[in-house]
């Protein structure tokens, strides 16, 4: 996709994103008493009331999801006066911590909860003795990026296999027009230019899904342990969030980097090997692998829906590095109010209508059927009252 067609896709998203925020209110009018008028084995509530979610209610976490969780909270709130929602991208291991405490709503994280946090949350987070759960909301390819000049700005693509890609962000390939490179992009002229490895600065949930398709594909390649927290590599550089990477990547000829799609506005592009094909980053192609993927039915806890990522996918037309995103929040709270925005709020994001409205907002893909089937009856496991 070269840069000016990304260009006119986001004048459309725009129109398309107005669109929706006005249908978004009308749905979330029907939906805003979820928190009461749904039931299951694990809700007891059953009420079919239309009583408005009302109240100040904060979460945190993954910078991925700033641009969804804005559109989100816009038009839950034109549909819910009386509610107060806000969101801070603190990053996913940030927005974990301060859930754990007690202190949010719940927490948008890009990786599952650990083993460890799930026994956690019972301590703070949680009521009743009962342990939070995760479930999908947010879907998008992880881009890498690249500012190089005579390709990034001239609308241009690189082509990437696994194996190239591993080295270039472990510091083993250092300039563009490296054999590996340039043997994979025989249509492009490629400076004797040193590449400038950005990084993530703050433990993320984007970084570990990042290097978990370098672990899976190119695990000779990439030998560092899988974390939230990027290796210590000589000669690159950091910065902080998914806006800090792609700050950097714009300010500097030379630079690579990795973010969420939503947020690569200008910057160049690599399409990933699979297969035989070199395929371009979007949306849908990122859809294709996690319908090609399966639910980790080993994750500890109750109502949890963790995507086992599917890297060595082969379907036609699938980008491989994708990010399943999460929120995470508990089955009971100390305060049924907040149960209720939980309940009504994990409901609309993960709708039909929310899902579309994320996209509009950032170009996200739509949660596949099968796993929101999953994740609807985990939503109404939340206890109300």
């Amino acid at each position: 996709m070269t840069v000016d067609k990304r260009k006119e896709t986001m004048r459309k998203n725009l129109f398309v994103r107005s669109i929706a925020a006005v249908s978004g209110i009308v749905m979330l009018a029907s939906l805003a008493a979820c928190g009461d008028n749904t039931s299951s084995a694990g809700n007891n509530s059953g009420s079919t009331s239309t009583e408005k979610i009302t109240g100040s209610f904060s979460g945190a976490g993954a910078t991925s999801q700033q641009a969804a969780e804005e559109a989100w909270i816009s038009a839950y709130m034109a549909a819910n006066s009386g509610a107060n929602v806000t969101y801070n991208p603190t990053g996913s291991g940030a927005g974990v911590t301060t859930f754990l405490s007690g202190a949010t709503a719940w927490a948008g994280s890009d990786k599952a909860l650990s083993d460890d946090e799930v026994t956690q949350s019972s301590d703070k987070a949680c009521a009743n003795g009962t342990t939070a759960f995760d479930v999908p909301v947010y879907i998008s390819p992880i881009a890498i990026i690249f500012n190089l000049k005579g390709v990034s700005d001239a609308g241009k693509h690189i082509n990437l296999d696994a194996d190239t890609a591993a080295k270039i962000f472990d510091g083993k390939i250092v300039k563009w027009n490296d054999p590996a490179i340039a043997n994979q992009n025989k249509d492009l002229t490629l400076p004797d230019t040193q590449i400038t490895v950005v990084h993530r600065s703050d433990k993320s949930g984007t970084t570990q899904n990042f290097v978990s398709y370098f672990k899976d594909q190119a695990p000779d390649s990439w030998t560092h342990e899988l974390s939230e927290n990027w290796p210590d590599i000589p000669g690159q550089q950091s910065a902080k969030g998914t806006s800090g990477v792609v700050t950097a990547v714009k300010q500097a000829d030379g630079t690579i980097g990795y973010a969420d799609f939503s947020q690569v506005g200008d910057l160049g592009t690599a399409a990933i090997k699979v297969g035989e094909n070199y395929n371009e980053i979007s949306a849908d192609a990122g859809s294709k692998v996690i319908e090609d993927s399966e639910i980790d039915t080993s994750a500890k806890g109750d109502n949890r829906v963790v995507v086992k990522i599917n890297h060595a996918t082969k379907a036609k037309g699938a980008y491989p590095i994708v990010l399943v995103s999460y929120d995470i929040a508990c089955p009971a709270y100390k305060d049924a109010n907040t149960a209720k925005f939980v309940k009504s709020w994990l409901t609309y994001v993960t709708s039909d209508e929310g899902q579309k409205t994320a996209s509009s907002a950032a170009g996200s893909a739509p949660l596949p059927s099968n796993i929101v089937e999953k994740v609807t009856k985990s939503i109404e496991a939340i206890k109300t009252k």
